[in-house]
């Protein structure tokens, strides 16, 4: 009977023990996961677009040797590895006018071609090679305009030149021809003229009293 008693409260004491330890062991907790540093996008890309325009506008103030420099250096890092930012780089300076290295027409083809593949751009550099190709499209544009103006301006100065070329040409076929008709019109009266006088001298003149 004293057996019977004591195991329900040794039962209980169990449960309180085994509810002590639970409470008293720590519960793992999950490893926090590492922070990754942020990073500034923005500052980024506004760090590339600087790099560009720096290199524009060193282009464009510069003397002709730091021109050449400038010119030389980002044509070798084209050719090297013509990655999409070289390229965009070497078309910002041949785009760049005021140089003797400046070539609008090839810089036209090279952002036309780094802009077929704008995911391979910061969307910075997308913006700036797109407005930089809409400039050199006009300064193209008008160029071309300037020519046709140049040449029709040639055009008509040549068929001006033309048309008073044949003007004169036969203005001085007119007075060779009138010089001519007033040399014929001078010989017929000078050859009356010798007619008229040798008329005259084969007359017989008649003395003066006498009778015929």
């Amino acid at each position: 009977m004293r057996h019977k008693h004591l195991l329900p409260a040794g039962i209980a004491c169990c449960g309180l023990l085994l509810a002590s330890c639970g409470g008293s062991m720590p519960t793992k907790r999950p490893r926090d996961s590492q922070t990754l540093p942020s990073v500034d996008r923005s500052s980024t890309e506004a760090t590339v677009i600087a790099t560009y325009l720096d290199t524009c506008l060193k282009v464009a103030r510069g003397t002709p040797a730091e021109q050449a420099e400038i010119l030389a250096n980002t044509h070798n890092d084209y050719t090297a590895a013509p990655t999409p930012s070289r390229v965009l780089r070497y078309a910002m300076v041949l785009s760049t006018p005021g140089h003797a290295g400046s070539d609008p027409v090839v810089a036209q083809r090279l952002l036309r071609e780094v802009l077929a593949n704008p995911e391979t751009l910061l969307p910075a550099e997308r913006a700036l090679a797109f407005l930089q190709q809409q400039q050199v499209d006009r300064q193209q544009s008008l160029q071309a305009d300037v020519r046709r103006l140049q040449l029709g301006a040639e055009r008509s100065a040549n068929e001006r030149n033309a048309q008073l070329s044949r003007q004169l040409k036969s203005e001085s076929e007119e007075n060779t021809r009138l010089k001519k008709a007033l040399a014929d019109a001078q010989a017929k009266l000078d050859a009356i003229a010798n007619i008229e006088g040798s008329s005259n001298n084969r007359r017989t003149p008649t003395p003066e009293g006498r009778k015929p």
